[in-house]
């Protein structure tokens, strides 16, 4: 169970951490050790507030290793609130709804097993932000 302890401990696998440079402000995501603007090496722990906007959307029939099961899914490039660009799988709508501009956030997901007895890995999604009033 290392395996899925270690997966847990990153944390831009289940929490949108990454890093702020303390002399520009820059925001990375994932967390660096260098700046990728200044070159600064003074970064600190940076939490993402989770919601973002789809920017680009595309629907996946083929998918790599471990993600056959997910086929047909939705692969996206979102914008944070805070202005950075991730790639992430949009989850908890079908593919063909998924829209320019829709709203979402930050959520955990299942995404791959390492067999039937394996550990089981978790990571970021987005789904559709709902409005809970």
């Amino acid at each position: 169970m290392q395996i899925a302890k270690s997966w847990r401990r990153q944390p831009s696998n289940l929490r949108l951490e990454g890093t702020r440079c303390t002399r520009c402000e820059r925001l990375d995501f994932p967390a660096v050790i260098r700046c990728s603007s200044c070159g600064g090496t003074d970064q600190e722990p940076y939490q993402f507030c989770g919601r973002a906007e789809v920017v680009v959307a595309t629907t996946v029939y083929e998918a790599a290793r471990d993600f056959g099961e997910h086929v047909p899914y939705c692969a996206a490039i979102v914008k944070l609130e805070e202005g950075l660009h991730i790639a992430a799988m949009i989850t908890d709508v079908e593919p063909k709804e998924v829209t320019v501009g829709m709203k979402v956030e930050m959520v955990t997901r299942r995404i791959a097993a390492q067999g039937e007895r394996g550990p089981i890995l978790y990571a970021y999604k987005f789904a559709p932000l709902l409005d809970i009033p």
